[in-house]
């Protein structure tokens, strides 16, 4: 199987991994509900800005990155 076949394998399995997280996860994990999250409510407006939970998807991410580079050396 050449670079490209793999690849995609793993990243769909990837997706179907965070997408399980989102799933799964919202019902034990306050994904999304961060106490960082900023939420403004008024009559017929609502903004939310998920600065917590973006903070946090960053950190993993990057920690997972760099793990996946420390790997392959």
């Amino acid at each position: 199987m050449g670079g490209m076949g793999r690849f995609l394998i793993v990243f769909g399995l990837l997706l179907v991994a965070v997408g399980l997280v989102f799933e799964l996860g919202g019902r034990w994990f306050p994904i999304g509900r961060l106490p960082g999250d900023i939420v403004v409510e008024r009559p017929h407006f609502r903004f939310y800005f998920p600065l917590a939970t973006s903070l946090l998807v960053s950190l993993l991410l990057t920690g997972l990155f760099w793990l996946l580079a420390a790997l392959r050396r």
